[in-house]
């Protein structure tokens, strides 16, 4: 589908220059001490400015657009990376130990609840709603099948989806409008949440000791080894970062051919994902960076690593915010409809599970996100709790790779019982 607004600036350097003044503006009026700016910040959190501001100057002002620009690629390939490396080379693995077994719970919650989310949906829509939707059934749940692939794994197995149920390339692209759309919202709601997750928790009668204690021995680390940097420390880290971010992609461009050769093996049991290079990418970059864990590197956080990497994260949440058009939202009224039920049924699966175990809002975020988003905004959604934990976004991230094909067959298969195929 084409884009409707043609933006007002086009010009990449500018449009970074003004998201980069929109993050600025963000920063330093919620690092102000006036009581108006604290009381707005106390019910509205930065990094969700961070992410709709740039939306807004999408649609509706019409200055900017994801369409075109190379932003959005750069940061997730480049700066994702790096941040990546850097949030993770002080990571403390006794701690992750200690977050149990209810992050899996939440993780594999989160994925049943697109699984199953979908059909209820389709369900729901074609027998109440009948004529809102103008796709013939047969189209309907192919498309759909494409918006599950990405909701539990990501890109890759979102384009597995598309190959594996013949879907065309119209229909791809409305469908891409839905998944971007409904997902963005979502995760704008969880980014809220983690600015409230201590009432969420107390709702939850969830113990978040072990994530606080997580969070309090990579400050009390990060305090014990914290000094001014030098010229010399900052390009060590700078060397560590994008010599990192090199050694992914160089990692990447060897496995993906190799990978190829087993295409048809790989794609006959579901593992389309091992012929993506972003997912090479990621997991290259972040075994890169828990590798230096245990290394003298892990010092580079006394020099502020993982600011470098949080202002990365930040970066890349303005990218993404820049991609999203509600406007759109109206002229797929009825796919949307499908999108949000779809969403709430997963949304209501995590809440009541993560009631059921005791499970702090944490793991209701970064499950569902390490689902719905993949590994570029999972440990954005985790750094909104603290940037100590992003580590454990990647991580889930990577899971939902592996799973997401898988998920997205029986998604399709259970959306063909309910409309026929």
């Amino acid at each position: 589908m084409e884009e409707t607004i043609t933006p007002l600036i086009t010009n990449d350097a500018v449009v970074f220059g003004l998201l980069m003044a929109v993050l600025a503006f963000v920063f330093y009026t919620s690092s102000l001490k006036t009581a108006g700016w604290q009381k707005f910040y106390k019910y509205v959190p930065a990094l969700l400015l961070c992410y709709f501001l740039p939306a807004l100057l999408h649609w509706p002002l019409g200055l900017i657009s994801g369409e075109g620009s190379k932003l959005y690629f750069v940061a997730s390939r480049y700066l994702l990376p790096a941040s990546l490396i850097l949030l993770t080379i002080s990571i403390d693995f006794k701690g992750l130990k200690k977050l149990g077994s209810k992050a899996l719970i939440m993780f594999f919650a989160a994925t049943l609840g697109i699984i199953i989310g979908g059909p209820i949906a389709l369900l729901i829509t074609t027998n109440f709603f009948p004529g809102l939707i103008p796709i013939e059934p047969d189209q309907l749940w192919r498309g759909l099948a494409t918006v599950a692939g990405s909701w539990i794994g990501g890109g890759a197995n979102q384009a597995a989806m598309k190959e594996i149920y013949e879907v065309g390339d119209s229909l791809f692209a409305t469908m891409l409008i839905v998944d971007v759309v409904v997902a963005n919202i979502w995760m704008g709601f969880l980014l809220y949440g983690a600015n409230i997750s201590k009432k969420v928790d107390k709702w939850l009668d969830a113990d978040a000791s072990a994530i606080d204690e997580l969070k309090k021995n990579v400050m009390d680390y990060r305090a014990s080894i914290e000094r001014i940097p030098t010229t010399t420390d900052l390009f060590i880290v700078g060397l560590v970062a994008f010599g990192g971010v090199a050694i992914a992609h160089f990692g990447a461009d060897i496995m993906v051919p190799f990978m190829s050769q087993f295409k048809e093996g790989l794609t006959n049991i579901g593992l389309t994902a091992l012929l993506s290079g972003f997912f090479w990418l990621i997991v290259v970059a972040t075994t890169f960076g828990l590798a230096l864990s245990f290394t003298k590197a892990r010092e580079l956080e006394g020099v502020g690593a993982s600011k470098f990497g949080s202002m990365f994260i930040y970066i890349l949440v303005a990218t993404i915010g820049m991609k999203m058009n509600l406007g759109e939202v109206w002229e797929n009224l009825g796919l949307f409809a499908i999108g949000i039920i779809w969403m709430l049924v997963h949304v209501t699966i995590l809440l009541v599970v993560a009631k059921l175990i005791k499970a702090p809002f944490f793991f209701v975020a970064v499950g569902s996100q390490a689902n719905v988003g993949g590994a570029a905004s999972a440990p954005v959604v985790a750094s909104a709790f603290s940037p100590a934990l992003a580590p454990v976004g990647v991580l889930m991230a990577v899971l939902g790779y592996a799973l997401g094909t898988y998920g997205a067959i029986v998604c399709a298969y259970l959306m063909i019982s309910v409309v026929g195929g």
